[in-house]
């Protein structure tokens, strides 16, 4: 089935919900008469209508200014069926490229730096939320892959964890129970600490562990997971504990490995594209 391109599921940024079809562009304050729910499931409605057509892949708008968003590492199919198609194509080509957006706003008339050097005062200099979006957004579609390429951790990271949590499935468990604990919007996180230590922490809306002020652990990020009700919803609903779950049959080991021998473990932050 032929889908107009002008025919967008629910964009769900910070302030707005916006629904964009044939006839014109109509937004909503997310305090208004549709919740986020509601328009998540509406989308969802819309896109089984629509069909698979929709997700054909094309090439991101690109921003102006300093960031511009990566292309995924992958199809928007790659990580079926733990990650939708659906989600992945509205999430990274529709609310990612609004963080970028919005972080080239913030910073335009000033002088660039990387998304990982915006990092540090984001939340003294007003970026925290589209620049802490991009980054957070950037590295975590890095850190997915298909489940027939997810693999194990490094022997060094192995090591890590088992020195850290005790083992691989308690520290999933304690990541799990973080993760879904988190209330409202908001990531958590694995991140390399101040004393060489791996550890969990979450951050609310789009904070990072690498943010001067923010309330959670300071570490440097080499997970991250996005829970966010746009991340999930169109399959989990309000089933968040299943989305974490699944998330561990698409996680790139092997990258996530590199960023922490690479980086972390040298108290260096993790770069990523955009």
């Amino acid at each position: 089935m032929k889908v107009s391109a002008a025919l967008l599921f629910a964009l769900i940024s910070d302030k707005t919900l916006a629904f964009v079809c044939p006839s014109g562009k109509v937004t909503m304050s997310a305090g208004g008469g549709v919740t986020r729910r509601e328009a998540l499931e509406t989308s969802a409605v819309t896109i089984a209508a629509a069909g698979m057509g929709l997700l054909a892949s094309s090439s991101p708008v690109r921003a102006d200014g300093p960031y511009y968003l990566p292309d995924l590492p992958y199809g928007y199919e790659a990580l079926e069926p733990s990650i939708d198609a659906a989600t992945m194509k509205f999430h990274h080509d529709k609310h990612h490229l609004a963080y970028v957006t919005n972080a080239n706003k913030a910073v335009s008339g000033k002088e660039a730096v990387s998304i990982l050097d915006l990092q540090k005062n984001a939340i003294k200099e007003g970026t925290r939320n589209a620049g802490g979006g991009h980054y957070n957004h950037s590295l975590f579609w890095t850190t997915l892959c298909s489940e027939s390429k997810s693999g194990s951790p490094s022997s060094a990271l192995s090591s890590a964890i088992n020195s850290s949590f005790g083992s691989m499935e308690e520290m999933k468990t304690k990541f799990n129970t973080a993760a879904a604990g988190v209330f409202g919007s908001g990531w958590a996180w694995i991140g390399v600490t101040k004393d060489g230590k791996l550890d969990i922490t979450t951050t609310p809306n789009q904070d990072n562990p690498l943010m001067e002020g923010a309330k959670c652990t300071p570490m440097i990020p080499i997970l991250g997971l996005d829970v966010w009700e746009h991340a999930y919803y169109l399959k989990y609903q309000n089933r968040r504990p299943d989305y974490i779950s699944a998330f561990w049959n698409v996680v790139n080991w092997p990258q996530v490995s590199k960023y922490y021998e690479e980086y972390a473990s040298k108290g260096a932050g993790v770069p990523v594209k955009g």
